[in-house]
């Protein structure tokens, strides 16, 4: 059977779905759903070893939240966007405790910017806390560091975030990368949520070591955003729904193992939604409003 490709827990449960017999129940696996916002939010629970068998990914929460409609820019779509992302985070992390926040990506490779791109809209405090905590008592300490891609700077991003862990001693990580999709309509429309952790590099297909508790010794929340689609399952989705069922994997995928497919206003698209997700992680963790965030990082 052609294996699709996915990093959102979502499509995996879909998968397995499209795959087994109607009758079948899938174990070990919660699913549920509930807007935010106005915003559609699709919650999968991996409970136990068969959940993570059949869905391919570590147990825990997953939380899709679908934008599909922010881009229609109807009445206060980006507040709303933003509260739903932040909602989502902050019933996910601990309530108390300083927060190292990592940018993962590269930011010269569009698809892939999504990491650096939130970082940049993150409020970074804990210096500020440090030098003036009579001024800064009232925020979280919260520290953002965009560790670049081994390509560019010779250390993986999993070194340098266990160093940082280690120097600032935050209680938790959030990291912020960039995801694929098997959907094209869900490229730049979702947001994904979970307590799991993450491996960089997934949505341009370059895996590279997972930033998680096991390895970091801290608890690691991760935010994506499908920036992607593997073209042989873009092309395996298309085949289906035309009623062509018996694919040939090896004549889909050919020589092209990395072609990815991502949509033409790319660039617009990664910069709003990164936004979003920047604003939300600061909705999430500090008690101000989107107008008050605005004015410190203005």
């Amino acid at each position: 059977m052609f294996k699709k490709r996915t990093d959102l827990a979502l499509e995996a449960r879909e998968l397995w779905q499209e795959s087994a017999e109607k009758t079948t129940r899938l174990s070990g696996v919660k699913a549920s759903k509930q807007r935010s916002e106005g915003y559609p939010v699709n919650r999968v629970d991996i409970l136990d070893e068969r959940g993570e068998k059949a869905l391919g990914k570590p147990r825990g929460t997953y939380r899709t939240i679908d934008l599909t409609t922010f881009w229609q820019r109807k009445a206060d779509f980006f507040e709303r966007a933003v509260r739903a992302v932040g909602g989502q985070l902050k019933e996910l992390l601990p309530e108390t405790g300083p927060v190292l926040v990592i940018g993962l990506g590269n930011r010269a490779m569009t698809p892939d910017a999504v990491g650096p791109l939130a970082a940049d809209s993150v409020l970074v405090t804990r210096h500020l806390i440090t030098a003036q905590p009579w001024h800064f008592a009232g925020f979280r300490p919260v520290a953002v560091q965009q560790t670049g891609v081994l390509g560019t700077t010779g250390v993986e991003s999993a070194e340098a975030v266990r160093g940082l862990v280690a120097e600032v001693q935050p209680a938790l990580v959030i990291a912020v990368d960039a995801l694929a999709s098997r959907r094209v309509g869900r490229v730049c429309a979702t947001v994904q949520l979970s307590d799991t952790g993450i491996t960089p590099g997934s949505g341009v297909g370059n895996h590279r070591a997972a930033l998680d508790q096991e390895t970091l010794g801290v608890p690691v929340f991760a935010i994506g955003i499908p920036t992607v689609v593997d073209a042989a399952t873009l092309a395996a989705d298309l085949l289906e729904e035309s009623g062509i069922t018996e694919i040939d994997e090896e004549k889909l995928r050919g020589n092209q193992q990395n072609l990815m497919v991502t949509p033409r206003d790319i660039d617009a698209q990664v910069r709003d939604l990164a936004k979003v997700v920047g604003y939300g992680i600061n909705w999430a963790l500090q008690d101000l409003e989107i107008e008050e965030i605005n004015a410190l990082l203005s």
